[in-house]
């Protein structure tokens, strides 16, 4: 029976790879619940989360599907019917027939991260993926998204309305030539109908879609024909980086291998602009203090005129800090 079942599927869609961010908890737990339980596909989700999170996900979705969750291990085989998850901290990376959990470079500040999930998927199973974008901040899974249509594979989105954070699919919708865009109670039986779909047959991929995933699997670290050098440094490991032109999508990538989108380079600088003046808040802060103590064992008045600009300077970074807008970019009171 089920090598009966293997050839009638053996040119269907059977890799479906899913990525979400912010509220996708609630957003996986409902799509998997109404999957069926003889889906004739592997499954493979990632959702962001922090490095200390407790490696909970796979029991928490487990408990409302009708499938198998499991948490991936390195070098697992994978089969159909079964959902993999990525655990806290890894990538997850698909292979032809096996899966790899990796501690590669960060994506867009997060790993586990959607794009090197999408674009292992794209590069090693090509026709055979179905690739869908969730809910969540910014813009993950849109590069990967693209390499998945690149190879032949099919897109599906929620629909931005129906998303608890609609960032992640507006940024899929603008960027790539998505397939399908669903409301979240629409996907389950559009994935189903599409995972028994004739594929056609796998093309060539693209050296750029297979050089970065390597990258991600941290088997290349080779990153001269990613693209152009850039004057912008990497906010994570401060090295030099590479702008890469993926259609209108302008993404970046360091010589260590973390990848950024324009967007998520934005925010993680302005985190670190904002990490730098708090430090610089607290050192004038601390220089002033030091001078006033120092300023009781003579040379008072000196002493405390520099103790005084010190404190001006404290709170010049005050009110910059406190005046961050809503662009996340940092302005000062223009009442000084």
């Amino acid at each position: 029976m089920e090598a009966l079942e293997a050839a009638r599927h053996k040119d269907s869609r059977d890799v479906i790879v899913i990525g979400a961010s912010m509220g996708g908890v609630h957003a996986l737990t409902r799509l998997l619940e109404a999957l069926p339980a003889d889906l004739p596909a592997s499954v493979f989700v990632v959702l962001h989360t922090a490095d200390h999170d407790p490696d909970l996900l796979a029991q928490v979705l487990g408990n409302r599907s009708s499938l198998p969750v499991v948490r991936a291990t390195e070098r697992e085989p994978f089969a159909a019917r079964h959902v993999y998850v990525a655990p806290p901290d890894r990538h997850l990376i698909v292979g032809h027939d096996h899966v790899h959990v990796r501690r590669g470079p960060r994506e867009n500040g997060a790993r586990p991260a959607i794009d090197p999930l999408f674009r292992s998927a794209a590069a090693n199973c090509t026709t055979r993926v179905l690739g869908v974008v969730l809910t969540g901040l910014l813009n993950d899974g849109t590069a990967g998204l693209r390499a998945i249509k690149r190879c032949g594979g099919l897109a599906v989105v929620q629909e931005p309305g129906d998303a608890a954070c609609d960032q992640m699919p507006r940024s899929a919708i603008r960027h790539v030539s998505v397939d399908h865009v669903l409301p979240l109670d629409k996907i389950p039986a559009a994935l189903a109908a599409l995972a028994l779909e004739r594929r056609p047959p796998p093309g060539e991929v693209p050296d750029d879609i297979r050089a970065e995933a390597l990258i991600a699997a941290q088997e290349l670290r080779d990153m001269e024909h990613t693209g152009p050098l850039s004057p912008i440094t990497c906010p994570d490991c401060h090295g030099t980086m590479r702008e890469i032109t993926d259609g209108e999508l302008v993404r970046y990538r360091c010589h260590t291998g973390h990848a950024y989108t324009l967007e998520s380079l934005g925010a993680m600088q302005a985190d670190a602009w904002e990490r730098a003046l708090y430090a610089a808040y607290r050192a004038q802060q601390e220089r002033s203090m030091l001078l006033r103590r120092m300023a009781e064992g003579g040379g008072a008045e000196l002493l405390q005129q520099r103790a005084d600009s010190y404190e001006e300077g404290a709170e010049l970074l005050r009110r910059l800090i406190a005046h961050h807008n809503a662009s996340g970019e940092l302005v000062a009171d223009r009442k000084t």
